[in-house]
Formats: structure tokens, sequence, C-alpha cells
């Protein structure tokens, strides 16, 4: 086991319930005994509901995902590896956040990242992702302050060619780029991964002859390609913010030159104007769901182009893994796709998260069924992307300041006709709710803590009379301020 428990413990795997075979005594209950361990889990901060019944069942398999998986004090890998990765920690940190006000685990698995890091391009550029978020849902600096300096080694800046792009192919990554990176073995390399499982070539499993390509959509590598660059520029946002934070003047204005320079390259050279989509790369004509989902998801994708690369998008399907499938809900909801966005979540085919119900699992899975990747784990908190999902982009409620000293709830509800949620925070518990009384009448109650404030970001609506306890507002810039206590925001739509 790759990460050590205590010599006190005993093997410990993380199950809901388990099966025995070919035992061939008498067995009986009182000869069976479970000894669970479970790291803290408050599950009562948390709670989610919806018209829609099945997107119910995800979330609580989601959250207790959050609950089973984590008892080693780590966001750890399965029961498989058992080690930390950083793309998966991502979602693991996201959907912990979402269902339970506990951040030192987040941030220990940080610290072990820059210690121990491990082999994938896109895993090193998660971990500016983990960083920010920990800043924004707690407002601590500490971490930042601590490592802000190896962190800029993590974007890769080192690789970039002089246009705004980084590749793998460069001379620069050597043993000396890899320490910089805390790698002790400095003959290991970075390699691309954009999604796992690998196709069906490149892995020898016999995969389903209806998916041959795996989870990656057929992406073609090539030595500049849009999925690692679209991380960069995600790190090069994220690192703008960190020097500014830190009075770096100077590094703050090279990082936004550097990101913007960056998102123009990704603009012009990989874009396919014929097509309007994004190719996987330069020198390639074929585009992935992940080269578009992931622009989509970092804001690289300018107004002229959303409207072609979601159709290009929803044309791919759920082409990408449990683990990609984080990047192309955010990347939807982002674009305004947020019927579609649901629509996946609560899909019923053998890739979706109510196939991992279906066949009886009550943690997230690491693959979408076990024809997909035959070794898979059947607890795997890379799966449980919904359980962020839902508070971030369905509800909207994500923090506007560090530490949530200003809320934001932008709610892209869709079709469902009612839903609550409490989503706990390190300012106290907000609460919302939702009902659709009709075509024109919508009504929202949230409750902030007494300590923040917030804006609600009104729908999309048209021409609406608003008002937030009985009093008019004026809708005109599309917000609504909210105060600390209860808000009741009804909306009346005057015209379609």
């Amino acid at each position: 086991m790759a990460v050590l428990l205590p010599d006190s413990f005993d093997v410990v795997i993380p199950f809901r319930y388990c099966e025995i075979e070919n035992y061939k005594g008498s067995l009986s209950p009182e000869k069976i005994r479970q000894k669970a361990y479970f790291n803290y889990f408050d599950a009562t901060k948390s709670s989610f509901t919806s018209s829609d019944t099945i997107l119910n069942q995800i979330w609580d398999l989601c959250k207790y995902s959050m609950k089973a998986t984590n008892f080693t004090g780590l966001y750890i890998d399965g029961d498989r590896e058992r080690i930390p990765y950083e793309g998966d920690a991502y979602i693991n940190q996201l959907s912990h956040y979402a269902v339970d006000a506990e951040y030192p685990m987040a941030q220990q698995t940080i610290e072990w990242f820059m210690r121990k890091p491990t082999w994938p391009t896109e895993w090193q550029q998660h971990v500016a992702l983990l960083f920010w978020q920990d800043y924004m849902y707690t407002g601590n600096t500490e971490l930042v302050e601590k490592y802000y300096e190896p962190l800029k080694h993590k974007t890769l800046m080192a690789l970039e060619n002089g246009e705004g792009l980084v590749s793998t192919h460069s001379k620069k990554l050597n043993g000396e780029f890899m320490a910089t990176l805390g790698f002790a073995d400095t003959t290991q390399r970075l390699r691309d991964i954009v999604d796992w499982p690998p196709a069906q070539k490149d892995t020898g499993w016999k995969l389903p002859k209806e998916w041959p390509q795996g989870e990656r959509d057929g992406f073609v590598f090539m030595p500049f390609n849009t999925v690692i660059n679209s991380f960069y520029y995600q790190n090069l946002m994220i690192m703008a913010e960190f020097a500014r934070l830190l009075n770096k003047t100077g590094e703050e204005l090279d990082f936004r030159y550097r990101a913007e320079r960056t998102k123009k390259a990704i603009n012009e050279k990989m874009f396919n104007q014929k097509g309007g989509f994004y190719a996987d790369g330069i020198g390639t004509d074929h585009g992935s769901v992940h080269a578009n989902m992931l622009p989509l998801a970092f804001g690289i994708v300018p107004e002229e182009y959303r409207e072609s690369v979601v159709k290009h998008v929803k044309s791919r399907g759920m082409g990408c893994s449990v683990y990609g499938a984080q990047f192309l809900l955010d990347g939807l909801y982002n674009a305004r796709a947020s019927d579609y966005a649901l629509e996946l979540m609560t899909a019923t085919h053998d890739r979706s998260w109510w196939n991992m119900i279906k066949i009886g699992s009550t943690i997230t899975l690491e693959a979408w069924d076990l024809k997909y990747k035959p070794n898979l784990d059947w607890n795997h908190a890379w799966g449980a992307a919904p359980g962020n999902i839902i508070q971030r982009q369905l509800w909207g409620i994500t923090p506007k300041t560090p530490g949530f000293g200003i809320v934001q709830v932008k709610p892209q509800l869709g079709k469902l006709k009612n839903s609550s949620i409490t989503v706990p925070t390190i300012k106290g518990a907000i609460k919302a709710s939702y009902s659709f009384i009709n075509a024109r009448q919508q009504k929202y109650t949230i409750e902030l803590p007494a300590n923040t404030g917030g804006e609600l970001v009104l729908p999309d609506t048209g021409d609406a009379e608003v008002t937030v306890n009985g009093n008019k507002v004026n809708p005109a810039f599309k917000t609504v301020r909210l105060e600390p206590g209860v808000n009741n925001v009804q909306i009346v739509i005057n015209s379609f």
C-alpha cells in the first residue's frame, strides 16, 4: 500500500458491503464482524434535493463517496494504488468542499504533491488549480505564500516555445527541470495523458468493439496540443492572481501577458475555422471532446466561437472518462448549455452515474463500467464530479471573493421544477431553494450567513419584474444584491 497507515490499523479497503463466495462451512450473521474506519466527516453539513429523483440519487452517491474514500487523511486513488494523484485530488477536493466545510485534508494533500509529484503532464498542471480552490474557499494564504516559487514550475513555463505554447517535446524537459517539479528520480519524464484509460491499442485490454478509442475520444497527440495549453493558460491566470496577492506587481503583469499570448495562440493556431471546433493540436484536423471542453471550461473560447464549439461538444456525447466529465460539465455550464449538462448528469445509459448505481455500487467508480476499464476500482472519488457540479454550476453557489466574503449564486436549474440545497462554507451554511411556479413565475429563497454578502445572477428571462423580500429591484444589471439572512426573490416575466 503506497500510503502507510499506523501499525495499529488492520488492512483497510473503502467499501460499503462485501460478498462472500465459496465459503465451505455454515455461515450465519453472528460469525461476521465489520470494523469500519472513517476520517472526520459531518454528513449533516450539506443537503440537496430536486424534482429529479435520478439527480438526487447521484448526489447521494457522490456525497457518500467523499466520506468513504478519505480514510487515510489524504485524497487517495481507490483501493489498488492508494496514492494521491493530482488530477484525482482536484475533483475530490471540489466535491469534498461541496459537502463538508473541512479543509485540512485538501491542504495536506497539496503539500504531499509538492514533495511527491506524479508523472502525467496535466497532473502537474492541476496543482495550481488545487491551490486556487483552497484559497477561494478558505481565504487562507499560507500555502500560497509558502509555495509560490516552486508552484511556478508546476505551470510548465520552462517548456514554452516563445509564442505562448508549451510542449513536452521541448529539449528543456530534462533532469534539471524534473528536479524543479519535486521529482526525486530525475530520470523520469512527464507524459501527456489527456484522459484515462487510453485506447485498446495502447492497453491490450479487450474494450467494447464500438469503443476501441478508450476515454480519449480518438485524441491525436501532437507536439503542441490543445489540452496541455488550455491547462497552461488557466495556470497562468491563477499565478497572476497569486502574484497580485503577494504584491509582486511585475510578476503579475508578466503572468497576465503570458496568459493572453497563450489564449491568442490557442485561438489562432488550434481553432479549426472550417469545422468550428478546436483541433487536438497543431497539425491535425481531429477535434476530440477534450480539445473543446477545456477551452470552454477555462474561458478561452471567444463569444463568436461558442455556439459552434458547444455544437461540436454535443456531437461527441460522453466521449470522456469520469475524470474528464468534470471539465466537460464545467465547460457546458460556462457556455450556458445547462440543459445538455443536466441531460448528461441524469442519463441512464452505461456511460453515466446512474449506471454506477444500477450495477450495485454505493461509491463512484473509476470508470463508467467494467467493460470500459477491466481493472476498475469500485471506490474512486475522481468519479464524483456531480458532487461539486450541482453546487458550483447547477446552483452556481461559489465564493466570489476568497473565503466567501461575497457569495455568488448563479443558478442554471434547467428543467427542474423545484430544488433545495445546503452548502457548507467557512462562514457558515448557505441555504437555497427554488420553485418553478409557472412559465412566468419563479421563486428563489436564499439564506446567507450573518457575516457574508452576496449576489444572485438572474436567469436569462428577458423583461421581468424582480422583488426581494417584497421590494422591487432594478434587474437591468442582471444581478440582485443578497443580504445576510433570508432573501426571498420573486421573478415575474413580463414578456418572452
